[in-house]
């Protein structure tokens, strides 16, 4: 086994608490330098939501769990956006093509890494209809009803404790996978290393990376709102501002 994918990151850089926001500005200059292949990705994003929609038409407490939940897979879902990123830093040419395939060099650990978020997203989704299910008896609503429904005064008990639930998972999400698919990408190293670097990274910087994971559920939250639309946007301007998180606190 090649030992140079055990070794940790040397350095972890801290960063001020207002950095976040240029990460901000610098995704969406990458946005702005490859926009067609960058908004395809957010197109798959947007189709990925209301594929859950419909297969999940009947099932309105499955839609909002899974729902809540997108952006769960969020790191591995953007390998083609950060591949784009690394691409427009080293000067090559922005095109989709290479984006595509850009996880075969570390397939193995991207591979794994994306099982693990994947069932983590998973057991929040049946996590979260358990929850329904406990407090409210009888058949479910429409999603329009399920949404009053959640958010009236006398269920206020149910919202903290879903919003509670909904929290540990996105916080456990965030922890390990800050800088995880970006490093294996960059630097094709296991899965294990760069989830305990994204964990130290977060751990040097618990300020700024509190204020970027506020960024990130506010802004999705918002996409998500508007019906999946805005994600065709948001999506990649989140992927390409978290390579540029990951270039600005992960060493070489």
């Amino acid at each position: 086994m090649d030992t140079t994918l055990l070794r940790p990151a040397t350095e972890i850089r801290p960063i001020e608490l207002h950095t976040p926001f240029a990460w901000l500005r610098a995704g969406l200059a990458d946005l702005r330098a490859s926009p067609l292949p960058s908004l395809f990705y957010g197109l798959c994003f947007a189709v990925i939501g209301y594929a859950l929609a419909f297969a999940l038409r009947y099932q309105p407490q499955l839609f909002v769990a899974a729902s809540a939940g997108f952006m769960l897979l969020g790191p591995a879902l953007a390998i083609g956006l950060y591949e784009l990123s690394r691409r427009r830093e080293a000067g090559l040419p922005l095109r989709l093509a290479p984006t595509l395939t850009a996880w075969r060099n570390n397939f193995h650990h991207l591979a794994l890494f994306s099982m693990v978020l994947m069932v983590i997203y998973l057991v929040w989704t049946r996590a979260s209809a358990l929850s329904f299910t406990l407090f409210f008896s009888g058949s479910l609503p429409t999603l329009t009803a399920m949404v009053q429904l959640i958010v009236a005064p006398e269920n206020l008990t149910f919202l903290g404790i879903w919003l509670g639930i909904g929290f540990f998972f996105a916080t456990l999400v965030f922890l390990i996978s800050a800088t995880t698919v970006q490093m294996m990408l960059d630097r094709n190293t296991d899965a294990i290393s760069a989830a305990l670097t994204s964990l130290r990274v977060v751990a040097t910087n618990p300020g700024a990376m509190a204020v970027w994971a506020a960024i990130i559920a506010w802004a999705t939250a918002a996409a998500l709102l508007m019906g999946f639309i805005g994600i065709i946007v948001v999506g990649p301007l989140l992927g390409h501002a978290s390579w540029h998180a990951y270039r600005s606190m992960v060493g070489k």
